[in-house]
């Protein structure tokens, strides 16, 4: 018999097509979701962050500032001076550049540039910008871009710089140089004649002798409204001003090395190298013309050549506006370029070595895109913290009431302690004598504050020589310097057998006497609080860090100036806020303290205590041969 098989037109012989497609659809999804099993299975499971526990950290006991309210070692009860203070508010805080790697291997640090100090204030820049200022990059050209030794001698420096601003101020032209990786803030070009080693020193490089370096600064030229002007300015060696992509200003010393800058700029006006300005004759610059709002790029290249003396002052000529004439050829005193009202700790670093009447510091325009406030200088960090004085009555001429531990009351002024007795006296003049241990606590407590015993109270200062700053092989001329470097120390000690278990603060105040003026000035000031105890031998010492005085000359002609150590101020005030005990050089300063704690370390002051200026240079620090 024949078989008939029937043909199939499915995937797989022998099983139906509807089969067959069933089973491929159930194996795919059993495959996914095995997929999706052995996904979930090895799936790194996220780890959460659990904060660590607290730590207890001791927190540091924040002092009030107190004022004197009486001068003999044991006050009597009378009201009390309490101060509270205004604290400034911190500024925002820039946060470094992170540079790249090319930038970082040409600042000798692999990528990152160093963390500024916001404090900073220096003659060429601050360590923060704050907006509409110039940023400042400093060049080496005694070293290569990783801070190897490179022969570069004075012509070839003059060269590159030169080719540096004819090639349109490009930044790669210097890269072989070593560049400082801090970078510096300006909001004014104003150097009068100081030694060229301040300029490396500002920028972070101490080490580097002043001499063969550049500094390139980049920003932004606006004024609030039109406006046309053009600078007069002096570099010693180099300045150059471009502002829009234009040279408007090449004011070198006038020397062989400055001649080849005059193929690219060079002033036509009747008044350039006319009137003296720092430490030579003044260049006038092209007329420039803005409009309200509008910013042009703007650069300023400074720099020094063989070492020793360095300015760099620009200034500013507004068109139909008549300024003050000098003494010196009778030139116009005209105000400073500067971008931002200046503080007044950099408004006392100018004027300590600019001639008076070669310039103006405070007045004139401020470049920037709003009109200024009419106010006073008061930039962040520049004025003192004043204390607000709120008086706080202890009581009536002294009297008070007192109480037993049995709880029976007295009213009385303390007189004083006898043999463990305390004599009070009545409104009606009888004294009486009550056990000091039959008290209450806060009677005690009131007896051992109103009754301290005497302390030995100690100032003493170290010095050490600093060396004067390496001599350019380029300059052999020597300036005078005599710098010295002091470390300041207060200690007290406590005198007798008596328990003293109150917390006692110990201020200092050092001062320098003006060498070229009849001021002085505040260099530094600490604080230290600390309680008598057998732990601590009832001693305590503290001091401070380094603080630099001296005097310098501007040339080797030219009189010594400065300051040198003046004297010193030594206060213990205990926790009511009263002076208990001074120890001081010159009286008069514990006279005024309430005007002393006003004064900021590094600022200067007459006898009366009242803040002053710095002196300011005189006829004999100009060069001789004028």
């Amino acid at each position: 018999m024949k078989r008939l098989i029937k043909k199939t037109k499915g995937v797989v012989k022998g099983a139906p097509s509807g089969f067959v497609i069933s089973l491929m659809v159930h194996a795919a999804a059993f495959l996914l979701a095995g997929m999706l099993v052995v996904f979930t299975v090895h799936q790194k499971e996220e780890k959460k962050f659990v904060p660590p526990k607290p730590v207890e950290r001791p927190k540091m006991k924040l002092k009030k500032p107190k004022v004197k309210v009486k001068k003999t070692a044991k006050p009597k009860s009378t009201t009390r001076i309490v101060t509270k203070v205004k604290r400034a508010s911190m500024p925002d805080i820039q946060l470094p550049e992170m540079s790249g790697m090319t930038d970082g291997i040409v600042g000798g640090i692999g990528g990152f540039e160093i963390i500024p100090d916001l404090e900073q204030v220096t003659l060429f820049g601050g360590g923060q910008t704050i907006g509409n200022d110039f940023k400042g990059t400093f060049y080496d050209f005694k070293r290569d871009r990783r801070g190897s030794p490179v022969p570069t001698g004075r012509e070839g420096f003059v060269q590159e710089l030169k080719e540096f601003i004819r090639k349109g101020w490009k930044t790669s032209q210097l890269a072989r140089y070593y560049r400082s990786p801090r970078k510096l803030y300006a909001t004014a070009f104003a150097v009068p004649p100081v030694h060229s080693s301040l300029a490396p020193a500002a920028f972070g490089e101490e080490d580097t002798i002043g001499y063969l370096w550049a500094a390139h600064y980049k920003g932004q030229l606006v004024h609030y409204e039109d406006i046309k002007f053009r600078f007069w300015g002096l570099g010693d060696d180099i300045m150059a001003i471009r502002v829009d992509g234009k040279e408007v200003l090449i004011a070198n010393y006038p020397s062989e090395d400055a001649q080849i800058f005059t193929s690219i700029w060079d002033s036509n006006d009747n008044d350039s190298r006319k009137y003296w300005l720092g430490d030579h004759y003044s260049v006038v610059g092209d007329w420039i013309e803005l409009k309200a709002g509008e910013a042009l790029p703007m650069e300023v290249l400074i720099g020094e050549t063989p070492g020793g003396l360095f300015q760099a002052m620009l200034c500013v000529e507004v068109e139909g506006v008549e300024y003050p004439r000098n003494d010196m050829l009778n030139g116009p005193t005209l105000p400073i370029f500067k971008t931002e009202t200046l503080s007044e700790d950099l408004v006392d670093k100018i004027h300590s070595d600019l001639y008076p009447g070669d310039a103006t510091v405070t007045n004139g325009p401020v470049f920037r895109d709003y009109a200024p406030k009419q106010v006073a200088n008061s930039a962040a960090g520049s004025s003192p913290l004043e204390p607000e004085l709120e008086e706080v009555s202890e009581s009536n001429n002294g009297m008070r009431i007192w109480t037993s531990s049995s709880g029976k009351t007295i009213e009385g002024k303390f007189v004083a302690r006898v043999a463990g007795q305390a004599l009070l006296s009545n409104s009606k003049g009888k004294q009486v004598k009550v056990p000091v241990e039959q008290l209450s606590s806060e009677d005690r407590t009131f007896i051992g504050l109103a009754d301290p015993p005497d302390f030995d109270i100690k100032f003493s200062k170290t010095t050490e020589q600093v060396m004067p700053p390496a001599q350019s092989p380029l300059n052999a001329g020597e300036r005078p310097y005599q710098m010295f470097d002091f470390i300041f120390e207060a200690s007290v000690r406590k005198k007798g057998t008596s328990v003293y278990k109150y917390e006692l603060s110990v201020d200092y105040y050092a001062f320098a006497e003006e060498v070229d003026g009849d001021n002085y000035k505040l260099v530094d000031h600490q604080a230290s609080s600390f309680v008598p105890s057998p732990e601590n031998k009832e001693t305590h010492s503290f001091s401070g860090e380094e603080v630099r005085i001296g005097q310098v000359a501007v040339r080797a002609s030219a009189p010594l100036r400065g300051t040198k150590y003046g004297g010193f101020l030594v206060t213990l005030t205990d926790e009511r806020g009263r002076i208990i005990q001074h120890k001081t050089s010159h009286e008069w300063l514990f006279e005024d303290l309430d005007k002393l704690i006003k004064i900021p370390v590094g600022k200067h002051f007459d006898k009366e205590l009242n803040r002053v200026g710095p002196p300011r240079p005189g006829p004999a620090d100009r060069p001789d041969w004028f």
